[in-house]
């Protein structure tokens, strides 16, 4: 009887599935060299997958440069598995453009002219980046010999294949069925979900307002990814209320503004004007902290270069847990999180730009070491140090700038929002200030290594949330904002009257005897009425109401769970696929399952993306190896346990 090959089947294969399978490339040789078949199932591109597709519109940009992004593992990467070489997509462009790199298709002659014009600072388009996604998966396929199957298709159900009643008939115990929409199922040893951002239906509040919408004639669009809602419907010049200033907010502006055949012109004094087209609405625009995204840096470092963490390590993390057993993120982590934070923003302030300052680096790094971030000895060492109060770090007014502040009506709120946009782009797209690109180095270097070296199970149940929530939240407001000039072009669009502030704090509601949503804040004053509603957001993850078949099935049949949280107002979920410390799928009944494992944003881990800034240990890289051995390691147990069970046949006896 000829021995069974292990199958390894991916749900979803987008870059994060791409970036796995490039792991498990790179660590068969140490864990597992045997004969194995990978299926990978993906409707769209393999690579690029849903959210990364070429087929979206082309003004649509990555909100990284070129320079910094990556799918290899490099040298940087603390990993048990061997480091990978290859371009980052600046490279990559080149050499398309050079025909050192061959493995593309014939791009149409637009993408062509982005790989010319492409250099390190260029934000690029995502057209162009699901181009070297795919070319990174053909690439990693390859490199599997003929390991690899794709089907183009969607994944319908995930089951136990020994149960009677699969599609399969009985089967092995520990083996799974992975049934397709084209009405093929696959028979695997592991199934690995790594989807990425999945719809859901909407939550009370937003099916609410669709019902609303739907009574009274009016247009609403409850959270999704932006590119795939039709605003078709939305008339020219028509009142729209956005929910939402974050990146699905610029991608909104990109839509109805330039996609519909408005243009941006530079004016003789090198500021920027909006020629509209006549077919754009006329959007109001509010969230809880009234204002977008912080623009990407243009600057560099002049000062130190940023070294490893000082105050959040495995050692003052273990200190913490050794006295307290248990971890609160506001208590315990943050303090050490914003000690960072300044640390190397002081240090660039310090090095880079010593005429600002009063004190030497040496003196004011020995003294901040040994304060807390709270402390009045540290804001008093921070005055001496650094004159200018302006140029003082306060975390707090970074997240939420409007604190405290009142408004005297409509106008100052408009004026207060401009302020804010105008004084962020003088700060971080200015050479004058390269202590932003520090601060935003520094808490990406506690982003990416806070899930090392905190372990998830040792924070209490609030944190858990706090850091899901709003320490995810605040990381992205601050280090992963849009392009700059996507900044200049929203005061464009202000200033010819297509967007107007409604400030922070804002708050929807619908009138049924108007058939109008109302938005407004209590803090700014300003108010709007309109029949069009836009939930400008991705939706939140949640396993029970998942439009993704897999991602129901998986709850339906308790293969997988909902991770809940104990708080002291009751249980509350997290709508996360519960997954153990080894990307396990944690059953119904509590229990991890050897032969299932989940990655990405529907996952209850950490989360840090796709790909990353090179030289920077990302923690996607860390955790793709680990999740590839992982899953290498699995299959290597499953491959000796049948060959300790599988029947010997006699030795043929040969004649003298």
């Amino acid at each position: 009887m000829p021995a069974h090959i292990p199958a390894v089947v991916f749900v979803g294969g987008g870059p994060r599935t791409a970036g796995v399978l490039e792991r498990i490339a790179a660590n068969r040789r140490e864990v597992f060299s045997g004969p194995l078949e990978i299926h990978v199932i993906e409707p769209h591109v393999p690579g690029s997958g849903r959210i990364w597709r070429y087929d979206q519109d082309p003004g649509l940009l990555l909100n990284s440069t070129a320079v910094d992004i990556t799918m290899f593992t490099d040298e940087s990467v603390a990993c048990e598995g061997p480091a990978s070489h290859g371009p980052n997509l600046v490279d990559w462009a080149a050499g398309v453009v050079d025909g050192s790199i061959t493995d593309v298709p014939d791009f149409p002659r637009s993408l062509y002219d982005q790989l010319r014009s492409l250099t390190g600072v260029t934000f690029p388009t995502r057209q162009l980046q699901s181009q070297y996604l795919e070319w990174f998966f053909r690439r990693t396929a390859s490199s599997l010999g003929r390991s690899v199957t794709v089907h183009r298709t969607t994944a319908a159900a995930v089951s136990r294949t020994n149960d009677e009643a699969s599609p399969a008939g009985p089967l092995p115990p520990g083996q799974h069925i992975v049934e397709l929409a084209s009405g093929r199922a696959l028979q695997a040893d592991v199934v690995v979900t790594a989807l990425g951002h999945t719809d859901s239906r909407p939550d009370a509040a937003s099916a609410a307002w669709a019902g609303f919408a739907e009574r009274h004639g009016g247009y609403h669009a409850a959270p999704s990814y932006t590119t795939d809602v039709d605003y078709s419907p939305i008339a020219p010049g028509q009142d729209v209320i956005v929910s939402g200033m974050g990146l699905a907010f610029i991608d909104l502006l990109v839509l109805l503004m330039e996609g519909r055949g408005g243009r941006f012109v530079e004016t003789h004094d090198g500021g920027l004007r909006y020629l509209a087209s006549g077919r754009e609405p006329r959007l109001w625009a509010g969230s809880r902290r009234g204002v977008p995204y912080h623009s990407k840096i243009s600057a560099t470092l002049r000062g130190e270069a940023p070294g490893p963490l000082r105050f959040l390590t495995p050692n003052s993390v273990g200190a913490l847990l050794e006295r307290h057993g248990e971890l609160d993120f506001r208590g315990h982590l943050w303090p050490l999180i914003a000690k960072e934070a300044g640390y190397g923003y002081y240090r660039e302030l310090l090095t880079g730009s010593p005429a600002r300052a009063a004190m030497g680096w040496d003196e004011f790094a020995a003294r901040y070491s040994d304060l807390d971030w709270y402390s009045a000895a540290r804001e008093e060492l921070v005055a001496a140090a650094v004159p200018d109060a302006a140029l003082h770090l306060d975390l707090e007014r970074l997240d939420r700038p409007f604190t405290g502040r009142r408004f005297a009506g409509h106008q100052d709120v408009q004026d207060a929002v401009v302020e804010h946009i105008e004084h962020d782009l003088a700060l971080r797209d200015s050479p004058d200030h390269p202590e932003t690109l520090a601060l935003f180095l520094a808490l990406l270097g506690v982003y990416m290594e806070v899930g090392r070296v905190v372990p998830p199970e040792r924070l209490n149940a609030r944190s858990q949330q706090v850091v899901h929530g709003w320490w995810h939240g605040f990381f992205s407001f601050v280090d992963s904002g849009p392009p700059p000039h996507r900044l200049r072009q929203m005061l464009a669009l202000h200033r010819a009257g297509l967007l107007q502030f409604l400030g922070p704090d804002v708050e929807v509601t619908a009138d049924e005897s108007t058939g109008l949503f109302h938005a407004g804040s209590l803090r700014s004053g300003t108010s709007v009425a309109a029949k069009a509603l836009i939930e400008a957001r991705l939706p939140s993850p949640t396993v029970a109401r998942s439009v993704n078949p897999v991602l129901e099935s998986l709850h339906r049949n308790g293969l997988g769970a909902e991770q809940q949280l104990l708080t002291a107002d009751g249980i509350h979920s997290t709508g996360k696929l519960l997954i153990s410390s080894q990307h396990q799928l944690v059953s119904a009944e509590g229990r991890p399952q050897p032969t299932l494992f989940g990655v990405g944003p529907a996952t209850s881990g950490w989360g840090a993306g796709a790909f990353a800034r090179p030289g920077t240990n990302a923690a996607p890289f860390r955790e793709n190896d680990a999740l590839a051995r992982n899953i290498l390691t699995a299959v290597r147990d499953l491959a000796a346990q049948e060959s300790t069970t599988m029947p010997t046949e006699p030795a043929a006896v040969g004649k003298n």
